[in-house]
């Protein structure tokens, strides 16, 4: 079943789409706040389909995300018991939330630094941000900073390492392999993480 190829040449295509900017700067808003998606999965595709834009892509995807991340401190301060509890409900995530807040507790304000290289989704280091009424200062360029490396490595490996030709007829080639290996790790790690639960 070519069900990857089909949606990576899909995905191109919405990549060199003329608004394809904006429905990035909004993913990458949205994702620090309240949406579970990360802007990665648009980021790479549009680096690939316009190559010769990597460092503004990673560069709108960065400055949006810290707007969104401003807007997920907000909701942590001032509508947590409204908005930001039910959202933690509603992904499962309070065992992270928690995790957040001890790291908090641990490391301050670098925990905001390292979010952007955690698997835990970034919302949840930007609303418990705001629930702690962190210094809002720090917490925009603690996130300017890592989510610009986070961004910024993307687009560069994608540019220089993966972005040429050889790269792009091997991934067009092997896609579906790629997908279902992934999808299999994915599947194998979520059955470990079950286990030792």
């Amino acid at each position: 079943m070519r069900i990857f190829s089909w949606t990576y040449k899909k995905a191109l295509e919405w990549a060199a789409h003329r608004h394809a900017p904006r429905y990035l700067a909004l993913l990458s808003f949205s994702e620090s706040s309240f949406f579970p998606v990360p802007p990665d999965v648009m980021l790479a595709p549009m680096v690939l389909a316009q190559r010769q834009r990597a460092w503004y892509f990673a560069a709108l995807t960065t400055i949006t995300s810290v707007l969104g991340g401003l807007l997920g401190y907000a909701i942590g301060l001032f509508l947590f018991d409204e908005v930001g509890q039910p959202l933690i409900d509603m992904y499962h995530a309070q065992g992270n939330f928690q995790r957040v807040q001890d790291w908090f507790s641990d490391y301050g304000i670098w925990v905001v630094f390292l979010a952007g290289f955690t698997p835990i989704p970034y919302k949840l280091f930007t609303v418990t941000s705001g629930v702690l009424a962190l210094a809002v200062l720090p917490f925009v360029l603690a996130s300017l900073v890592g989510r610009g490396a986070r961004f910024f490595l993307v687009a560069a490996l994608l540019y220089w390492y993966w972005g040429g030709e050889r790269f792009s007829r091997f991934l067009h080639q092997r896609v579906d392999q790629i997908g279902w290996a992934v999808l299999g790790l994915v599947v194998v790690a979520l059955a470990i993480v079950r286990y030792l639960n």
